[in-house]
């Protein structure tokens, strides 16, 4: 029973829509909470507050955001009539692009925060509360962003870390320059420290995030490779992988540490969109697909076994059959471990919504599905591969099935084994027996990897 004399417990529930990115934020949000007595709740019921982090990327993103915002509607109205209190938050890109929008046609919205403004939760709830002051901040403040978090509390032993936001680059297809902001790279020593306070909370593999990433710039002009060059002295720190990258900042330094550096895994994602080099002008990408191709080749002199995930669109306006063509030669050449695919979807406000030569539906639809069919295939093949190899494994957790673990190989990949008595955070060898295209199962074997 709840004692009356302390103030009831709270909950939060938040529902993270789009990249890996927001996925940090709204661990960052549950860490600012935290000290306000918020615990998380499993589903939005139970929840006095409610945030959905929003992503600005895809088609009809927006009206994804209206349609949740009814049902949280339906949800705060029953809780009211049971006399509790229930406040409704958007977050993160959505927030930013369209937050005065949102609060004209949406009154149960209570807050609109945007991506840099989630340190300020705690002020914003309690004018919230008090039924006083702007319900809107979209502010654009990353280092006050970075400077005003708390101290992380990692759950499990991979973690994100973010270390640049925000784009210079202006693909004329992306929200990212006007919902992130300008490109802003997080100074070396706060990276360094909260990489060191992750390592002493158990946390064994660090992804670095950013919208572009490998743009990192930190004091003393030190790059990317630099900041993960010192991230690996950490110790207890295993494994590092970096996200999401541009292919004009992948310079000769990080390269060669793909091949000197054993901490940093040989998995890396390389965004190339398209095979056709008048799209990628289109695209106002800053690459064409030869220099794609040749930063592929170099990262497989300096590292052999690396495997490359990577985005791709089809339909983008004037795309023609050749273009297309063009795409899926590149795919096969490269020979892609993982990739995401996707329709082009005008956004509003970027230049590629107003081009002329907007693609059609139906042709969007039959180029993605042939992609997709390729890729697929791809996908298994580099799964399929992986049989009979000893991986090593770094176990993140229990399996449905009595004495089941689940863990990641370098790859990246799922990997399913039974062993009683492998620990979360270790790293064992697995030798590898099935493969789907999603995941692995294998059996650890007594040699140990780490």
């Amino acid at each position: 029973m709840h004692d009356p004399a302390k103030p009831a417990p709270k909950h939060v529930f938040i529902e993270t829509y789009g990249c890996q990115m927001n996925v940090y934020d709204s661990e960052r949000m549950r860490d600012v909470l935290a000290p306000l007595g918020y615990a998380v709740a499993a589903k939005p019921d139970d929840a006095d507050l409610v945030i959905l982090n929003t992503c600005h990327i895809r088609e009809k993103a927006t009206e994804k955001v209206y349609s949740e915002i009814g049902r949280l509607r339906i949800h705060k109205e029953r809780r009211a009539s049971e006399g509790k209190a229930t406040t409704i938050a958007i977050a993160g890109c959505v927030a930013q692009a369209e937050g005065e929008e949102i609060i004209r046609r949406a009154p149960v919205v209570d807050l609109v925060v945007g991506p840099q403004a989630y340190h300020r939760l705690p002020e914003l709830i309690a004018r919230a509360a008090r039924k006083s002051g702007d319900r809107l901040d979209v502010d654009f403040a990353a280092q006050e962003k970075f400077d005003a978090l708390p101290a992380r509390a990692p759950d499990g032993v991979t973690a994100f870390l973010s270390v640049q936001e925000g784009c210079d680059k202006f693909c004329t297809f992306c929200v990212v320059p006007y919902t992130r902001g300008a490109e802003f790279s997080r100074p070396l020593a706060d990276v360094l420290a909260e990489a060191q306070a992750l390592a002493d909370r158990g946390v064994r593999e660090i992804t670095l995030l950013g919208q572009n990433v490998n743009a990192y710039h930190g004091e003393g002009g030190a790059g990317l490779a630099g900041l993960l060059e010192q991230l690996a002295r950490i110790p207890g720190l295993a494994r590092l992988r970096y996200m999401t990258s541009h292919p004009a900042e992948m310079t000769e330094d990080l390269i060669e540490l793909h091949g000197a550096e054993p901490k940093l895994m040989p998995f890396l994602h390389l965004p190339v969109q398209s095979g056709s080099d008048r799209i990628l002008k289109a695209m106002n990408r800053k690459h064409d697909a030869a220099h794609y191709l040749g930063i592929v080749a170099q990262l497989r002199r300096a590292r052999p076994d690396i495997a490359l995930s990577t985005d791709l669109i089809v339909g983008f306006p004037g795309e023609t059959e050749a273009d297309f063509d063009a795409t899926m030669e590149l795919a096969r050449e490269v020979g892609f471990a993982l990739a995401f695919s996707f329709k082009y979807s005008p956004r509003p406000g970027t230049p590629a919504a107003s081009m002329h030569g907007q693609v059609a539906e139906e042709v969007k639809r039959e180029r993605l599905a042939r992609l997709q069919a390729l890729l697929s295939e791809q996908q298994r093949a580099f799964n399929a591969a992986r049989i009979g190899s000893l991986l090593p494994v770094l176990v993140t957790g229990q399996g449905r099935k009595a004495g089941q673990k689940h863990g990641r190989t370098p790859y990246l990949q799922s990997v399913h084994f039974v062993d009683e008595a492998a620990r979360e955070g270790q790293i064992v060898s697995v030798r590898i027996e099935g493969a789907s295209q999603n995941s692995l199962t294998g059996e650890r074997v007594a040699q140990e990897a780490a």
